[in-house]
């Protein structure tokens, strides 16, 4: 079947991407809105907060730049700026400049970061197993036992 819409011609198969499309973002705004609840309960970090700790924990030296963690956890630079000042103040991440570009910043995770993310990860992945369960990424991310 195909539809017109105003200047746009659809087909069967755009709605059924359309279909697949809203199916998983309803899934990721379950599931994000899950870890936001577990880890705010547990540990008084947002999903986003956590999201910059493992991101740090896996990385070279557990720091990266600024501009290249803003698109990796799906944050604006001045969105990630304000997480990262929060993390700052909390003392789980160090800010400071790139000594060969004055323009660009780093975070690096600190030794209480790095605490905090051991801690918080069984929660995160409990509640992300728990939550994708029974979705259709779930058997993506859980490896087939959602």
């Amino acid at each position: 079947m195909i539809a017109r819409v105003g200047r746009v011609t659809e087909t069967a198969d755009d709605e059924a991407v359309a279909g697949h499309w809203r199916q998983l973002s309803g899934d990721f705004y379950r599931i994000a809105a899950a870890l936001d609840r577990a880890l705010e309960a547990g540990h008084q970090i947002s999903a986003s907060e956590f999201d910059v700790l493992e991101r740090l924990s896996v990385a070279e030296k557990h720091e990266l730049r600024m501009a290249d963690l803003a698109p990796e956890v799906a944050l604006s630079q001045s969105a990630l700026s304000r997480l990262i000042t929060r993390l700052v103040a909390a003392g789980l991440v160090d800010r400071h400049a790139c000594v060969d570009d004055r323009r660009s910043f780093f975070a690096t995770l600190t030794d209480k970061g790095m605490e905090l993310y051991d801690a918080a990860r069984p929660t995160q992945r409990s509640a992300l197993r728990a939550a994708s369960a029974g979705c259709e990424v779930g058997d993506l991310l859980c490896d087939g036992d959602a």
